[in-house]
């Protein structure tokens, strides 16, 4: 006999948007993670750019739309703050500020020892190491402006927004809840999506460095279709040279980011030792095997199999960040 982790009324919708999707899972049980229900519901360009709202009514229009469809009225709703948003510093600060401190200490050295590219953050910190004169901390930054306008849409739908996330720490989760993670790892993360990618380091469940890159997307070069399961398929219907380009250059900035963290992090002392790829782009199987052509580095994917298997069927694999995002807090 098995039981839910969560009692209907209590599960929560796990939101996933971005700036050709909005994706969302709810969650049956956590361990192993099993989907209740899930969708999807695609974006025309130019409502999300940046991950910055532009046409906020469309965009709220089209949720609402989505809320109806889905059943989801009155929820509780996890999102994730858009990657391209997402800051992530290693700091040191003195050792005597307290964890209740934390934050006053932040506000009052942003602008003179702590810089960041825009004004009111939003953030988190997670302790690293303390010799007893300096801590290192990490700091998990992002424009509240823009944060709250996911927020404040949500809550204009009668939806309630309880917690945000990051995509990194949403895809390590899952990585991890599905024993997938080994000792002494540092993973390299590759989001390749249909408009952006986001690359994040991590030593055991911790981020240390993250880039976001966003994917030149011309609507008109792609065929879309809606299957019997109501998911969408991209079909690329423009010259492949382009895309060809496109892949070239990421896969520039992967190398960038993993002699970055190799020598100008650790000096020469650490490496990537595995590669996580994942995303929504159509032709991520093309993508993988370029990566593992190119790059030293064992690469792998989250395949679900029998995990996330729920009324519906196996949800599909683009499902992995909401998935992921639904673990959150319930571990």
């Amino acid at each position: 006999m098995s039981f839910s982790l969560f009692s209907p009324k209590n599960r929560i919708i796990n939101f996933v948007l971005n700036e050709h999707s909005i994706r969302f899972v709810e969650l049956k049980q956590a361990n192993p993670p099993i989907a209740q229900k899930w969708g999807e519901r695609f974006l025309p360009p130019g409502i999300i750019s940046d991950g910055k709202i532009i046409d906020f009514e469309s965009l709220a229009n089209i949720i609402d739309e989505c809320i109806d469809e889905w059943k989801i009225h009155k929820r509780s709703i996890r999102f994730l703050v858009p990657d391209s948003l997402v800051i992530i510093r290693k700091l040191s600060i003195p050792s005597e500020i307290q964890a209740d401190e934390m934050k006053g200490f932040l506000y009052l050295e942003l602008g003179t020892s702590i810089h960041l590219p825009f004004e009111d953050p939003v953030f988190d910190t997670f302790p690293l190491t303390d010799n007893g004169k300096t801590k290192e901390i990490l700091l998990f930054a992002a424009p509240e402006k823009y944060v709250m306008e996911y927020a404040d849409l949500f809550t204009s739908l009668k939806l309630i927004p309880v917690a945000a996330d990051i995509s990194p720490l949403a895809l390590y989760r899952l990585y991890f809840q599905m024993d997938l993670a080994s000792q002494n790892e540092n993973l390299f993360i590759v989001q390749f999506d249909l408009t952006s990618v986001t690359m994040c380091i991590f030593e055991e469940a911790i981020p240390y460095v993250m880039r976001h890159f966003p994917i030149p997307f011309e609507i008109n070069k792609w065929e879309m279709n809606k299957e019997k399961d109501g998911m969408l398929e991209f079909k690329y219907m423009g010259d492949a040279s382009e895309l060809a380009y496109q892949f070239e250059d990421i896969l520039k900035e992967m190398n960038k980011l993993i002699d970055f963290y190799r020598y100008s992090l650790n000096n020469g002392k650490k490496e990537v030792t595995k590669l996580l790829l994942s995303g929504d782009h159509p032709l991520l199987q093309v993508i993988l095997e370029k990566v593992k052509d190119r790059l030293d580095i064992p690469v792998t994917t989250i395949s679900l199999d029998s995990y996330a298997k729920g009324k519906a069927g196996m949800v599909p694999t683009r499902h992995l960040l909401s998935l992921g995002l639904a673990l959150k807090e319930v571990q």
